[in-house]
């Protein structure tokens, strides 16, 4: 059953009617074959770019979409609803582009952000390590001036779009200095030494590839340093936030779509002699995990606002981070448990559905980091006044 969205303008309400028809023809009827070879669909995302739904949160003049956070999230969680792993995509994207359309100088912008926004070229964030995930400022791949190039070197682990990126965000030590140390550079993916490794063997959302980035004395011109050295950490964390904004919507158009599937499944399905649905502990069931969904839908919106309107929304972010991605673990399991035997099999989506919402709640911050950020808010002065 489609959602019923509040469009905030004319032009947002077909921009949700593009993302549905989108996800309907081009996403849902390809997705499980996809997964099953592991095969990243490239093509989706030009023609993402192209339809003008890949650069939807950034200014018309740098050639994005102009659109407010709450309208770029409602497009992303319908697409997750037709194939989590492209709406996952998009969102690493409009991360990937965040540094250079927020703190990248106006040549830096002028030469790379329209492809970026347009879908010519795919990006990836590369910030976690081995031994760095979510503390991020331990990080130790190192960028050593040498003139005019920074010389890279290390390991970057967890890279969503590893090995299929038209270039990567690379997070690197420039100097030992605890606050100040972390610098940013923009690697083309041709860039001697940036060694892509095979992609990781993954649970679910095996279309996404996600692999190591080995940097082997990788020279990358000195001019794709964004901001300044040292403010490689303060733009990871500003970024972050509305990454997690962007998990939060598209765990909860999986959840969504797991819903639906299995609010269908009920009505159709017979035992003893009537609907399973018309069964008061099935009825309960899909009552409380469209309530979940409702929930998580209104949580990341409601940060979306509070962003859109320049008001502080990190720990609102990480609230419906948190909630949207254990509700879509919960709806998604429940969905399983309605189709019951069917529902383990891949003959429908809802196992799949499971497995793809798992990773939900570890990236992007571990849950776990989100109760962390939230409870030092409401120990904090900002909290108390909240």
């Amino acid at each position: 059953m489609p959602v019923e969205r509040d469009a905030p303008t004319p032009e947002a309400a077909e921009l949700f009617a593009l993302a549905r028809r989108f996800a309907t023809d081009e996403l849902a009827p390809r997705a499980a074959e996809f997964e099953e070879r592991g095969e990243c669909p490239r093509d989706l995302f030009r023609l993402l770019g192209r339809a003008g739904l890949l650069g939807l949160a950034y200014d018309e003049e740098d050639g994005g979409g102009g659109q407010p956070y709450e309208v770029y999230l409602q497009v992303l969680e319908e697409l997750a609803a037709g194939w989590a792993a492209v709406a996952l995509g998009v969102s690493v994207h409009t991360l990937s582009c965040f540094p250079l359309a927020t703190y990248g100088s106006d040549e830096q912008k002028k030469r790379w952000l329209p492809d970026m926004l347009g879908g010519e070229l795919l990006g990836a964030y590369c910030l976690s390590e081995a031994g760095a995930g979510s503390d991020a400022g331990s990080l130790q791949a190192r960028a050593r001036r040498d003139g005019d190039t920074y010389v890279l070197s290390g390991t970057k682990a967890w890279v969503t779009h590893g090995g299929v990126a038209d270039y990567y965000d690379v997070f690197c030590r420039t100097s030992d200095d605890k606050r100040r140390g972390i610098s940013l550079l923009l690697a083309d993916a041709d860039t001697l030494g940036l060694q892509p490794q095979p992609p990781e063997k993954k649970m679910g959302l095996r279309s996404s590839p996600t692999a190591q980035i080995v940097l082997d004395n990788a020279r990358v011109d000195a001019d794709r340093l964004i901001g300044a050295e040292g403010d490689g950490l303060r733009i990871a964390l500003s970024a972050l936030d509305g990454g997690r904004l962007g998990i939060s919507a598209v765990a909860t158009g999986v959840a969504q779509a797991a819903l639906d599937a299995a609010a269908a499944y009920a009505r159709e399905r017979k035992q003893f002699g009537q609907r399973i649905v018309d069964f008061q502990g099935v009825a309960f069931l899909l009552a409380d995990m469209a309530t979940g969904v409702e929930a998580a839908r209104a949580l990341y919106l409601a940060a979306a606002r509070r962003r859109d309107a320049g008001r502080p929304y990190g720990p609102q972010a990480s609230m419906a981070k948190l909630f949207a991605t254990d509700n879509a673990m919960r709806v998604t399991t429940d969905a399983v448990q309605v189709l019951g035997g069917y529902g383990y099999t891949t003959d429908f989506p809802v196992e799949r559905y499971m497995r793809e919402v798992k990773v939900m709640q570890i990236f992007e911050g571990t849950n776990q980091i989100q109760r962390m950020v939230i409870g030092r808010h409401l120990a904090s002065a900002e909290g108390k006044d909240r």
